[in-house]
């Protein structure tokens, strides 16, 4: 089945990371790919991804890098197609100076960013993305949605059974 969706990141160190945004696709069903290119030490190879992105059926790129983080924004510059950037936590910075990098693109080169280690929102943006053209898909979304409020009013109840002995002096 062609790709949707490309998971990219600087190296595979970052694989225990973007594991969360490959399980949640894996849970909607998308297909997709995981490819580990780096912006400094493969910047042809990157390039020529981001060139032939479209062309290969992909829809959205997340595209996860730490410390300097240019892979978001060089893949950004070489594509049409939407790029959501992952700071990844692992410098001395824990992920600041990654941030930092990946939201502060010029004008015309956005990377939608989510938090540091944030994969998994990551995906869901590519989830959401791809619901916009996909009815199925849609559904399914809502339905998840619907799960994370059943789960934390579930949560909330079951906090009213947990009793305490107060004690005072």
């Amino acid at each position: 089945m062609t790709p949707l969706v490309s998971i990219i990141m600087g190296s595979t160190s970052d694989l225990p990371v973007m594991e969360k945004a490959a399980q949640l696709l894996n849970d909607f069903h998308i297909p997709f790919e995981i490819n580990a290119l780096s912006a400094h030490r493969t910047p042809e190879a990157v390039e020529e991804f981001a060139k032939n992105a479209a062309n290969r059926g992909i829809k959205v790129i997340i595209a996860a890098a730490g410390m300097a983080a240019a892979l978001p924004g060089v893949i950004a510059a070489n594509t049409t197609l939407p790029v959501i950037g992952v700071p990844i936590k692992g410098s001395v910075l824990d992920g600041v100076d990654a941030l930092y990098s990946i939201i502060q693109m010029p004008p015309g080169i956005p990377v939608a960013t989510v938090a540091i280690n944030g994969a998994m929102n990551a995906a869901i943006l590519a989830v959401q993305m791809l619901a916009l053209n996909d009815t199925t898909l849609a559904q399914a979304f809502a339905e998840y949605k619907e799960g994370l409020k059943k789960k934390i009013t579930k949560a909330n109840a079951d906090l009213k059974e947990v009793k305490y002995e107060y004690k005072t002096n």
